[in-house]
C-alpha cells in the first residue's frame, strides 16, 4: 500500500503534502525532525491520509493536492 498524507504545523499552520509506502515510519521521521522540509515547522500533526494500491495513483493524487485546484479542495473538504 502507498499513502498520501497531509501534515499541519502547529507552529505556523502550514500544510505539508507527501506520499510513502510506510505511513507510521514516515510520520515518526517528520515528528523527530528528520525531514528537511518539516523540521523547522515542529510540532506537526497528521490531519489527513488516504491509502492507494499502487505508487502511481498515490503520486498522482499527491501532485493533484499540490495543485491550485487541489489546494482549494484540501481547504474546503479535508482541513478546516
Amino acid at each position: 500500500m502507498y499513502y498520501v498524507y497531509i501534515l499541519k504545523s502547529s507552529k505556523s499552520g502550514k500544510l505539508y503534502y507527501g506520499y510513502t509506502d510506510n505511513l507510521k515510519r514516515r510520520i515518526k521521521e517528520h515528528q523527530e525532525g528528520k525531514s528537511k522540509y518539516t523540521k523547522s515547522q515542529l510540532p506537526i500533526k497528521l490531519v489527513f491520509y488516504s491509502a492507494f494500491k499502487n505508487k502511481k495513483n498515490a503520486k498522482d493524487f499527491e501532485l493533484y493536492l499540490k495543485s491550485g485546484s487541489g489546494k482549494a479542495f484540501v481547504y474546503k473538504r479535508l482541513v478546516k
